[in-house]
């Protein structure tokens, strides 16, 4: 009987090779054009080019209503042309996110143009000096310093009372993986993206009682002209060949490759919309697994 009972139960197993792969699950498609953010107003930060241009075109497609700012007058009028061809609102505002007026500028426009502010994106930064700390000027370090961190701080200063009187509001700072390591001659640009986390959770410790949420996204190194940029510098400073940099950089990455920015984006999206409403003070790694290599 045993024996019989055996028979049976193996009968009833598959075959290892009979076992067909299944179709992937409707939620593990890619889903755009979703209304996720319809009718909520954003401002983006450095929003004319690179990861910021990403983002305000992501939010575009989940119906978002926009502002972009930056501080290149080309770059915005270049994004903005394209977003409005999606069929989404956009205006775009030329501010320097380290200049009190020019945020309170920003801020005053976007309620004249909608009428209120839902999200906010820090993204706005710059790379600063590839250099030892003995070398790296005060100039350059305030100026690091001064757009990468207290821009975000004096942009959701601008944003916070309008978010309050309507008990709604979600802030997404655009950190780095530089802001959880020690990043040798990166010393401003680390130090800013690292003050950037801190200013999240603070804010979101101040401002969840009023149903805003602070959180931060950290990429890794993510493709495009910037780390080529920044890929570059570093060859020249070390006395090595980009090829050499590069490996290095990709060695690090759990993924051995780069992050793709529309998954930065996504991310943002994600944030952005109501499906993360429990969710604040955290950081989210968009890092292609850095630190696990």
């Amino acid at each position: 009987m045993p024996g019989k009972l055996q028979a049976d139960l193996s009968r009833n197993q598959p075959a290892q090779h009979q076992i067909q792969m299944t179709q992937p699950h409707p939620r593990a498609e890619k889903t755009k054009n979703q209304n996720r953010l319809s009718d909520r107003v954003a401002i983006i930060t450095g929003g004319g080019r690179g990861l910021g241009r990403d983002i305000a075109q992501a939010y575009a497609l989940e119906g978002a209503m926009l502002v972009i700012s930056g501080t290149s007058v080309a770059a915005l009028a270049a994004t903005e042309a394209e977003i409005r061809q999606t069929g989404a609102r956009v205006i775009a505002v030329t501010a320097d996110v380290s200049d009190d007026l020019a945020v309170e500028n920003l801020v005053l426009a976007t309620i004249a143009e909608y009428g209120r502010v839902d999200i906010l994106v820090n993204n706005a930064g710059i790379a600063g000096p590839t250099a030892l700390v003995t070398d790296v000027s005060r100039e350059d370090w305030d100026h690091t310093i001064a757009v990468n961190l207290t821009g975000a701080y004096l942009c959701s200063k601008a944003v916070l009372p309008h978010m309050a009187a309507q008990r709604y509001g979600k802030i997404i700072n655009i950190s780095s993986i530089a802001g959880h390591i020690g990043y040798a001659l990166r010393a401003p640009y680390a130090v800013s993206k690292w003050g950037m986390i801190g200013l999240s959770q603070t804010l979101a410790q101040e401002w969840g009682k009023l149903n805003i949420q602070v959180n931060t996204i950290s990429p890794g190194p993510v493709s495009g002209d910037r780390i080529d940029e920044v890929i570059r510098r570093r060859a020249e400073r070390s006395g090595r060949t980009v090829d050499e940099v590069t490996a290095e950089y990709t060695s690090r990455l759990a993924l051995e490759r780069f992050v793709d920015p529309e998954h930065v984006a996504e991310t943002a999206v994600f944030l952005a919309s109501s499906a993360s409403d429990s969710i604040t003070g955290e950081v989210i790694r968009v890092s292609s697994g850095h630190g696990l290599a």
